[in-house]
């Protein structure tokens, strides 16, 4: 494992190095994976390296175990609340499509969820212009695959370390890390609405997602999931389309 963290750690100085910045930061939620990548970081840039906590209509405990983890990692930070923000725009994109009849309530919790996402992305970015720092994304294997993030939002990052990391092995190296044991073993979830989980809105689990890249036989079921889940989401694996040159 130390090797691993090396590894990673080695590739994340060299990529702040070729792009002549000074740092890094990680919008960090209180999950695993953003406290995975809060150590590396610290690791990698000790004096300039930045913990953002950006809580939107989030649970205490949310943020209860970013702070652990930003403490825990001795790791600079940031904490906005972006609650208000939010509820402006959000309230604003309504009323205009309310005005023309468009709105769509059975559409608008994902709608409110991504937006979510992309305000932070956006705040993140702000900051790092502020400091000159590369963002730092946190998805992982299971993630990318199924498409699990939303498109610019917790998508829109500069580097991504744990992109070939499944959700077992993030696991393993939180622990070897040190993050909190409580931030470990707690439920993965994005913290979009009261009561969401990853595995419930994926429809499948991270065990299996795990085990359909490590090439092993899973349920018909599962596997039927994660396929269309990679085909649906393709989109947003690759950069925007473009037409011929004409």
């Amino acid at each position: 494992m130390e090797k691993k963290v090396n590894f990673l750690v080695d590739w994340l100085r060299e990529k702040v190095n070729e792009s002549k910045m000074n740092g890094l930061l990680v919008g960090v939620s209180g999950g695993i994976d953003s406290a995975v990548v809060a150590f590396l970081i610290k690791r990698a840039f000790p004096d300039n390296s930045l913990g953002v906590i950006m809580p939107v209509k989030s649970t205490s405990s949310d943020r209860d175990d970013a702070l652990q983890v930003i403490q825990k990692a001795e790791l600079d930070y940031i904490d906005i609340d972006l609650s208000e923000a939010h509820e402006v725009l959000f309230h604003a994109i309504n009323n205009k499509l309310k005005e023309k009849n468009a709105l769509n309530e059975q559409k608008m919790q994902m709608g409110d969820a991504n937006l979510r996402a992309r305000i932070r992305m956006s705040t993140l970015y702000a900051i790092a212009n502020n400091y000159g720092y590369l963002v730092c994304g946190t998805d992982n294997a299971a993630e990318w695959y199924t498409g699990y993030f939303t498109k610019y939002g917790d998508g829109g990052v500069d580097i991504n370390p744990l992109i070939h990391l499944k959700k077992g092995q993030v696991r393993e190296m939180a622990s070897y890390l040190g993050v909190p044991d409580s931030v470990v073993s707690k439920a993965p979830s994005a913290g979009l609405w009261e009561g969401q989980t990853d595995e419930t809105e994926l429809g499948t689990t991270y065990a299996a997602i795990d085990a359909f890249l490590d090439g092993k036989e899973i349920p018909e079921k599962d596997k039927a999931i994660i396929n269309k889940l990679h085909e649906i989401t393709e989109h947003k694996r690759n950069t925007p389309a473009i037409p011929p040159n004409f």
